[in-house]
């Protein structure tokens, strides 16, 4: 799909199109869900520029782009479109398991920080689950591809690995919750 234009003024009334021309509320649960992965997307490229690390910057930029896929396959409903790749998915499982053989065990639950880039992690890691239950209300609604959510359920695990692993190769210490405290 090409962008040729900004402004178009033909959502003044309050509908837009979907990629197929369907017009729909702004606030209908296809456009919701657009929204958030819109948002997640933005979260995101700000979570990457803070990175130091070639590696992790290439993998979040390559997350952009799964971002975009599931936009692209929800923006076509009733079409069986198939942008998002399994294989994707066992991206983020293999990288979860690496990452865990890497961690002490979790006594508790830890307070998100640390550092710049592990906070913005931990923002990323919230949007995304924030993200996943748009989704799954617009499944309920929709009937949509599974895969989506499942993508999104493994990519905020992967984040929340993926900031505990940063702060640990940074040596910062994870602060727990205290209970009562």
């Amino acid at each position: 799909m090409r962008i040729t234009k900004v402004t178009t003024k033909t959502g003044d009334d309050g509908k837009t199109s979907l990629a197929d021309g369907q017009r729909v509320q702004k606030n209908h649960v296809i456009i919701n869900a657009l929204g958030e992965l819109d948002h997640l997307n933005s979260v995101v490229g700000w979570a990457e520029i803070a990175s130091s690390s070639e590696k992790i910057s290439e993998e979040l930029k390559s997350i952009q782009q799964d971002i975009f896929n599931i936009s692209g396959d929800i923006s076509l409903p009733g079409k069986e479109s198939k942008l998002l790749k399994e294989e994707r998915i066992f991206f983020l499982e293999n990288e979860i398991k690496v990452m865990s053989k890497k961690l002490p065990p979790l006594k508790e639950f830890i307070l998100p920080g640390g550092s710049e880039f592990n906070a913005r992690l931990h923002i990323l890691r919230t949007t995304s689950r924030n993200t996943e239950r748009c989704l799954v209300a617009m499944q309920q609604d929709e009937g949509r591809n599974e895969l989506h959510a499942q993508y999104l359920n493994r990519l905020s695990d992967y984040l929340f690995l993926l900031a505990r692993v940063v702060g640990l190769s940074k040596n910062l210490e994870e602060e727990h919750w205290e209970l009562n405290k």
